[in-house]
């Protein structure tokens, strides 16, 4: 009588920046499965992105699952017989299997420049493949003086180029992909350091990951993993591609018009186990169809075929209306006030506003007001208040666009859609950091400060007059701010000033030109 291995699943966040709602979608759904089977869930973090990965990243997405409540049996924060968890402890064993596959032929290395390589996307921009096998049939003798030379290089796996490949999805059935349709990928870097699509391979396999339930997105990659187990001779493992989280508009969830971070809906007072309950909706029906219930109720009547493909939709309203029914539902008063107390209402956060409201109140009872924008979710105005009266706009920095406005409500958009560009690069979020932001913003935009900060002033807090802004920006935190700046937006747009089609191509040029170039 044979013996069924143990069902081991996993995630794999990338530490490349805040820790996405996605993440703990996919969290619920490998629990749920693994535990329905008696399994393990493992959690790695692939942070072989020497450019974009940091320590503060990894922490918050270590924090953010914490909060979520979901737990994982192996990982880095709490080791395992199947460790390191993190990818870049691991590069040695990538580099090894990477000469392996050039060993055997399944491989080989790629001198091309990237000079080429742009020049070869831009002459087939419709082709389905961005390389042209170019060094795959390179002399032995040619290879040999090149790295002689010392000449960079990527390794590339050999694709074939006729036929199909068929692989089969717990989901979808079997997906037919044709071969041509498939890039030779690289595999490993001109910096040692691999790609997701070998690293995750060799790590799936090594960690014994019996089932891989991830995103849909990854469905293309299908090919290009089967074929690494084949040609490394290994048992390859279930997959299952759970449908995408999307925008009301169908589109892939993006923080451009929903919030996507965890720690938004931390901040905003959203119960975890509502947040939980209400991404187990997303994709899963009980067989009663009840609306609330808690992972483990999920665990005990648990089949993938109950899964639901229909794309589902990230409705925040929905969201609401259940956390609202935990709030009144599932609490008693004294278990409302200790949620408080978690939330914010602490000495700490308490610490943290009480010295910047001291200097403004003549009552006691000047504080709640005053400081009531810290604590909520969005604060309103009216759209008007978001332009400064007398706020004036240099011709010379508006872009050369014929159809842009010189009114000063587009100037304003201009600005806040540039902060959240900048504000996505800031790896140190602090009252000085944020001061230093603006500031560049204002001078590149040729503008006085003055004029740049009231309307930050209005989207952060509600009015023109309020708590110093850079500190209270930094206490609200990356995530609400960001927030707050898509709701201006929208404010905006609905009073006639909108950045769309033409003027935001062009607003993304002046960018990448005014701010980008010394940068790169």
């Amino acid at each position: 009588m044979t013996t069924q291995p143990e069902v081991r699943t996993r995630i794999a966040p990338s530490p490349t920046g805040d820790p996405h709602i996605g993440t703990a979608y996919q969290l619920l759904f490998n629990y749920a499965f693994a535990r329905s089977c008696g399994g393990k869930v493992l959690l790695r973090i692939e942070d072989t992105d020497q450019a974009r990965s940091t320590a503060e990243f990894e922490r918050a997405i270590l924090e953010s699952l914490r909060w979520v409540g979901i737990p994982w049996d192996e990982g880095p924060d709490v080791g395992g017989p199947a460790g390191p968890y993190r990818q870049s402890e691991r590069t040695e064993l990538y580099r090894e299997h990477s000469r392996i596959l050039l060993e055997k032929g399944h491989a080989y290395r790629c001198f091309c420049t990237p000079e080429r390589l742009a020049g070869l996307r831009g002459a087939v921009p419709s082709a389905s493949t961005a390389y042209d096998k170019h060094c795959a049939n390179l002399p032995e003798a040619e290879a040999r003086e090149k790295l002689a030379q010392g000449l960079p290089f990527v390794v590339r796996m050999r694709v074939p180029s006729e036929g199909n490949c068929v692989f089969h999805d717990m989901l979808r059935g079997d997906i037919v992909v044709p071969w041509k349709e498939v890039d030779d990928q690289v595999l490993l870097k001109t910096d040692g350091y691999p790609t997701y699509h070998l690293a995750n391979v060799v790590d799936d396999h090594l960690m014994g990951i019996t089932h891989v339930m991830r995103g849909e997105e990854w469905i293309s990659s299908g090919p290009k993993h089967l074929l690494l187990y084949e040609y490394f001779g290994w048992e390859k493992p279930e997959f299952c591609h759970l449908p995408l989280l999307r925008n009301p508009d169908k589109s892939k969830l993006s923080k451009r018009k929903n919030p996507t971070s965890i720690r938004y809906y931390r901040d905003a007072g959203i119960l975890p186990e509502a947040l939980v309950n209400y991404l187990g909706l997303m994709g899963y029906t009980l067989p009663d169809g009840r609306e609330m219930f808690t992972p483990e109720e999920m665990v005990e009547s648990f089949d993938v075929r109950r899964i639901s493909l229909g794309g589902p939709v990230f409705d925040l309203h929905k969201l609401h209306w259940l956390n609202g029914r935990y709030l009144r539902e599932k609490l008693s008063p004294a278990d409302l006030l200790g949620r408080m107390k978690e939330w914010k209402l602490n000495d700490e956060m308490w610490g943290r506003v009480l010295p910047l409201v001291q200097k403004r109140i003549e009552k006691l009872s000047d504080i709640v007001p005053m400081a009531a924008f810290f604590f909520a979710d969005q604060v309103c105005y009216e759209p008007s208040a978001l332009i400064p009266a007398k706020m004036k706009v240099p011709q010379q920095n508006l872009p050369p666009d014929p159809e842009a406005s010189p009114e000063p409500g587009v100037m304003v958009a201009r600005l806040f859609r540039i902060a959240l560009w900048e504000f996505e690069k800031m790896r140190v979020w602090d009252g000085d950091s944020l001061q230093f932001c603006i500031a560049r913003i204002a001078e590149k935009e040729g503008l006085k400060l003055r004029d740049a900060v009231l309307p930050f002033f209005v989207a952060m807090t509600g009015s023109p007059a309020s708590t110093p802004l850079f500190e209270s920006m930094a206490i609200l935190g990356s995530d609400l701010v960001r927030r707050r700046l898509h709701h201006a937006l929208d404010a905006l747009a609905q009073a006639g000033f909108a950045l769309s089609g033409k003027k935001m191509k062009t607003l993304e040029e002046h960018y990448k030109r005014e701010y980008l170039r010394l940068e790169t």
